[in-house]
């Protein structure tokens, strides 16, 4: 069974019916301010506030990669805060993204998302900012959402050229 959807629209107003799991990648530097999480912000507080408290110590989960922070921001929608990101910029030709850290956080995403019987729904993780090969996270984000039995949704904002579907 086919796990992931590809659509063309934007990951913060997810798609279908029942409960859902926003996931997005964010970096172990305490940095908000570029790339989805601008769109996130512009639609709700919560995500950002709860990461900036998760950064400063003020939550109950270590702050480090691999870890997944669930923030509920409607009654049937949450948004996962990833640490997936290692900095904020290539080094020595390794781009930000941890492959082995995204699949702890969507293999979580998914468990918690399982739990709510609710969907997982994001941009393409990973392939932006924090430098990653879609193709190899795409089968990540399958993976995950196979062994939880969700279902994922990722979305291509309209007018951005995607390579794959």
């Amino acid at each position: 069974m086919v796990r992931i959807k590809t659509v063309r629209g934007d990951a913060t107003r997810p798609v279908g019916d029942g409960s859902k799991v926003i996931c997005h990648v964010c970096n172990d530097s305490g940095a908000w301010g570029a790339g989805f999480v601008l769109a996130l912000s512009e639609r709700w507080p919560e995500p950002e506030r709860e990461y900036r408290r998760w950064h400063l110590g003020k939550s109950e989960t270590a702050f480090e990669l691999g870890r997944t922070q669930l923030v509920q921001v409607e009654e049937d929608v949450w948004v996962a805060n990833m640490l997936a990101q290692h900095g904020m910029r290539a080094r020595d030709g390794t781009p930000p993204i941890r492959y082995d850290a995204l699949e702890q956080c969507l293999t979580e995403a998914a468990s918690l998302a399982a739990e709510r019987n609710a969907s997982l729904h994001m941009p393409r993780i990973g392939s932006g900012l924090a430098g990653g090969d879609w193709g190899k996270i795409r089968g990540i984000v399958d993976r995950a959402a196979r062994e939880a039995g969700v279902r994922a949704v990722v979305y291509d904002f309209p007018g951005r050229v995607s390579a794959d579907a």
